[in-house]
């Protein structure tokens, strides 16, 4: 069975270990005077009787002080607690220097007999001392807490944005459920062969969809493939109608940004535009120096629209971002064009939730 001392804080024995021993030493002087440093015997041999009676001491001490600080835990009762631990401790610290004063005479070492004044100026020592190492104690026990608090916080927030990230990512998915299955109920009625091309396209857009369903980022390779399945589902929707044209660097592609963070921006152009033959949606996706991806697309707004369904999607992208703590993403609206700036997170970035 291992045995387990009394512990106030984490940093009890680092304290005992700096004290205890310069104590010990002073303490030896207090009892002995100059013959202290007479001789290695009386030296080594008082040191170490001292050293070890003071550990007993401080582990003593150190055992009220734990059943205090359970007795009266609040922070109301820290005043009333550090007031019982001080008289506790200099009870216990006269008892125990009476004991090793006694001691020595007892044993008459090396001829030592009980030294009144060397008594009381240690005991007077000891007390400053207990005094010192009670409030000192009582500092590092409120940091730690505090810091185990400060913790705790973090981690409740980071917990708390994971799944607020986690919930504005599936408020992508029953608008797009939606809108292939409106698609996929056309074409059967039009051609099995389109629908059945259809269904396949689909089926790989919503695997990619559950595989990353709790990720909370997401490599822009894995994202523009997931897009071109994409891109194919609109094609057999708006047939001509739309034009993607995809132009990105390949370094930029180890890089990475929220899942579905494209299907959204593209969603939300076609929703706000027409997409006719003769005047195609036309959306480009590249990237540029700065780590962006810049998505623009043509604005031919459609006269009734169902665009402010999409914006909010659109705004969840933003909160998506913003969760991140990381750089927002830009939007700037011109008479013929939408241009977003979509940042990319660097593979070696630590994102802070």
């Amino acid at each position: 069975m291992q045995l387990r001392l009394p512990r106030y804080t984490s940093k009890d024995y680092i304290i005992m270990l700096w004290t205890m021993i310069p104590f010990g030493v002073i303490l030896n002087i207090l009892i002995f005077g100059k013959q202290y440093f007479s001789g290695w015997g009386i030296f080594l041999g008082a040191t170490f009787i001292t050293t070890a009676a003071t550990f007993i001491d401080f582990t003593l001490c150190g055992g009220v002080a734990v059943i205090l600080k359970k007795r009266f835990p609040l922070d109301s009762e820290v005043k009333k607690r550090l007031t019982i631990m001080i008289i506790v401790f200099l009870i216990i610290s006269g008892l125990f220097l009476y004991f090793l004063f006694s001691g020595y005479a007892w044993i008459r070492f090396y001829n030592y007999s009980f030294n009144q004044s060397g008594f009381t100026l240690a005991y007077i020592s000891m007390g400053v001392l207990n005094i010192f190492l009670t409030f000192l104690h009582e500092g590092v026990s409120r940091f730690e807490l505090w810091r185990a608090n400060l913790y705790e916080t973090e981690e409740l927030k980071k917990t708390v944005k994971q799944s607020q990230l986690l919930g504005l990512k599936s408020q992508v998915n029953p608008h797009f459920l939606f809108n292939c299955l409106n698609s996929l109920s056309s074409l059967i009625n039009e051609s099995e062969t389109e629908a059945e091309n259809f269904l396949n396209e689909m089926s790989k857009v919503y695997r990619y969809m559950l595989r990353n369903d709790d990720d909370i980022l997401i490599s822009l390779d894995k994202e523009l493939s997931f897009i071109q399945s994409y891109y194919a589902l609109l094609k057999a929707r708006y047939g001509d109608g739309i034009q993607l044209e995809i132009n990105v660097n390949e370094k930029d592609k180890e890089c990475l940004l929220p899942p579905l963070s494209l299907q959204v921006i593209l969603e939300n152009a076609f929703s706000q535009n027409t997409t006719q033959k003769t005047s195609p949606l036309k959306i480009q996706i590249s990237s540029n120096k700065n780590g962006e991806i810049i998505i623009k697309n043509n604005v031919q707004r459609k006269t009734i629209t169902d665009g402010l369904d999409y914006e909010a999607g659109l705004d969840n992208l933003v909160s998506r971002y913003r969760l991140l703590n990381h750089e927002q993403l830009t939007i700037t609206d011109k008479k013929s064009e939408r241009i977003i700036h979509l940042p990319l997170i660097k593979c070696k970035e630590e994102v802070s939730l």
